[in-house]
């Protein structure tokens, strides 16, 4: 056949050392299918973002996936029956509303979750001074908190007297017990003062709470970060304000001024989503008591007040020149 070597002329040629030009192609066509064969192991294992490698990885065997028998399914994964159980109203017959505030007040719970998971490696990336990594995690958070004030538009297609159906059931169960959400508020960098009181009327809540209040909070890790880069002569929070002042006047402070803003955006949200809990409420039972034995709209109201970074609102009168 034509271009087709014989016996002895392929195997006189698999003898011969190849030439330099036929070794050249050989290690670059080698080199070409090493790069094809990490870039799919990058692609595949998502390292490109903030994922693990699982070559690196250990498997973890005390997973539930690692011990069932078969391969694992979306329902086994996800544990979906379990899951779809979790909901048991109490009104009997069954209000058909009560579903609905169930599911809704558990998805609440499941976002507070992963906001403190988001947060605390927030935190983590501040005291290393990892604005890049940060930025994009805050961003996350950002979009979470969306969805948590999204949520209150589906639970106010419930009418009060459809809330009063099952209302009497939920007593004395409150809002006002989610320690997931106090421990969101101190990591945060609300004032530890004000939860001493909350560990005495919820004593389940102490060992929580006592952890959160150990750790680093978000307001800390900004404020030591800012001592870290030598804008701060303290870690006195009296001291912020100019130091606040000079990031923004400053242009080599950049990452820092953005920083601010996603920081005073957080804290603009979270007040957004009290303030749309708080009209979800007086819509549902106008001035009423809660049924924890809360103030209920008037305790609400209070806690709009709430700002975890004051120095960053303040800050922007001294921004503006003039006095008008």
């Amino acid at each position: 056949m034509h271009g087709a070597l014989s016996k002895k002329t392929l195997s006189k040629k698999t003898n011969e050392a190849p030439s330099p030009a036929f070794a050249f192609r050989l290690r670059r066509g080698e080199q070409k299918n090493t790069f094809r064969s990490t870039l799919a192991l990058i692609l595949c294992s998502g390292v490109m973002g903030m994922g693990e490698n699982p070559v690196k990885s250990k498997t973890n065997e005390n997973s539930p996936a690692s011990k069932a028998a078969g391969p694992v399914s979306y329902s086994s994964y996800l544990k979906v029956p379990e899951l779809t159980a979790l909901q048991q109203p109490l009104s009997s017959p069954v209000a058909h509303d009560e579903l609905l505030f169930i599911i809704v007040h558990q998805t609440y719970e499941l976002w507070f979750k992963q906001v403190l998971f988001e947060m605390e490696t927030l935190v983590a990336m501040l005291l290393e001074d990892e604005l890049t990594k940060a930025f994009r995690l805050m961003g996350r958070i950002k979009e979470i908190f969306q969805v948590l004030v999204q949520q209150v538009n589906v639970i106010e297609t419930m009418t009060p007297m459809e809330f009063n159906q099952f209302r009497s059931h939920l007593n004395p169960a409150s809002g006002f017990q989610s320690y997931q959400f106090r421990e969101l508020e101190i990591l945060s960098g609300a004032d530890p003062a004000q939860y001493a009181v909350l560990m005495e009327l919820k004593p389940e809540w102490k060992a929580a709470l006592q952890t959160r209040l150990r750790n680093v909070s978000l307001r800390t890790a900004f404020i030591q970060l800012l001592a870290k880069r030598e804008i701060l002569p303290s870690r006195d929070p009296q001291d912020l304000p100019k130091a606040i002042l000079t990031i923004y006047q400053e242009e080599k402070h950049e990452d820092l001024a953005s920083l601010c803003e996603c920081l005073i955006h957080y804290d603009e949200q979270f007040s957004l989503w009290r303030f749309r809990h708080v009209q979800m409420v007086e819509r549902m039972i106008g001035m009423k008591k809660g049924t924890g034995g809360s103030l209920g709209v008037k305790y609400l109201q209070e806690t709009l007040k709430t700002r975890f970074f004051p120095e960053l609102w303040e800050a922007r009168t001294e921004m503006s020149p003039g006095s008008y």
